[in-house]
């Protein structure tokens, strides 16, 4: 399987992570104009198996490195996919509020206060993944000033959305939109720290007996997250946070172009997720994850400048964006370091 052998290579790819987690956003704002979020989400999340099943038959089944994608799920141990299965349900819970938030306040809002808040519990919860399997977790210092740079960066866009003007959005639907976000970080913080336990991060080429590769984690993944939302997004459709409930029988009435937009954004998130785990060992459980979640940065780009989220606001909203972007920048760049 392809494994990365370099820690300039897996911040390289940490940083395609952050594009993605930051990007896929843009699938949902675009299937919005026709499509309400809760059947995006279907779409969604079937885009994300379809990625994870290709990329563990092709580069987690390449090579002479590791143990190819169906070897090693058949010798996986109960603990370690049931670790996985919770990460994927922690998830699934996490970002379908986050979709929430999205459709409402829009990405330059949900991203930077739930993903931002998820970046800074999260880096802690692996950080104590890493710490308990023997790896380097990096310098502590300079995580933890990095970490400090991207709160402040989140409380700047905290107090630039609420002073955002030009909306259309009431201010009782902003404030649950805020409120979403803030409970999407949350419970978005603990997701990864369960997928982690499962792998053996000291050595993917020869990983302990058990232990899982990223290609099957990802797969694991992705499949609890699917069989959850029947749950989680059929509770969310019957009763929505904004509007009117929606049916699986208007899901089948969407065209194919909507249904294809869905799934190119689960893909875009598959990849990126796959693309943290892989680096995990090269750059750290802590370092690979809060890279990753730099996303709100790109995510805070793409609402303000493409999708023109703040137009009408003060011009002091915007030197406010400015101050969060250069946060987040320092903030990454912390991290980046402390390995």
């Amino acid at each position: 399987m392809f494994i990365v052998n370099s820690y300039t290579l897996a911040v390289v790819l940490c940083f395609v992570t952050m594009l993605c987690w930051g990007s896929w956003g843009n699938t949902q704002k675009l299937a919005a104009k026709s499509w309400r979020y809760e059947l995006f989400y279907w779409d969604y999340v079937i885009g994300m198996v379809l990625f994870s099943l290709l990329l563990a038959f092709t580069l987690g089944s390449i090579g002479s490195e590791g143990r190819p994608f169906l070897q090693d799920i058949a010798q996986a141990s109960g603990s370690a996919v049931w670790s996985i299965v919770i990460g994927g349900v922690i998830f699934n819970a996490s970002n379908i509020l986050l979709s929430a938030s999205t459709s409402i306040a829009g990405m330059s809002v949900a991203f930077p206060l739930g993903v931002g808040l998820a970046l800074v519990l999260g880096v802690f919860n692996n950080y104590r993944v890493a710490v308990q399997q023997g790896t380097d977790p990096g310098n502590v210092a300079l995580l933890a000033i990095g970490v400090a740079l991207v709160v402040a960066a989140i409380v700047c866009n905290g107090i630039a959305s609420s002073k955002k003007g030009g909306s259309d959005i009431s201010k009782k639907d902003q404030r649950k939109g805020i409120i979403l976000a803030f409970l999407a970080g949350i419970i978005m913080s603990f997701f990864s720290s369960f997928v982690m336990r499962a792998m053996d991060l000291t050595n993917f080429a020869a990983p302990a007996a058990g232990k899982v590769t990223p290609y099957t984690a990802t797969v694991i993944f992705t499949l609890a997250v699917l069989a959850s939302n029947f749950v989680f997004n059929t509770i969310v459709m019957k009763n929505p946070f904004v509007g009117e409930p929606v049916s699986y029988s208007q899901y089948f009435k969407g065209n194919t172009k909507t249904h294809l937009v869905g799934m190119l954004g689960g893909a875009i998130w598959c990849l990126g997720t796959a693309l943290s785990y892989i680096t995990a060992e090269k750059a750290g459980a802590a370092i690979s994850y809060a890279l990753g979640q730099g996303a709100p940065m790109i995510a805070a780009i793409w609402g303000v400048f493409i999708w023109k989220e703040f137009k009408g606001a003060p011009k002091r909203v915007y030197g406010l964006l400015a101050f969060m972007f250069v946060l987040f920048i320092a903030g990454l760049g912390c991290i980046v370091a402390a390995r």
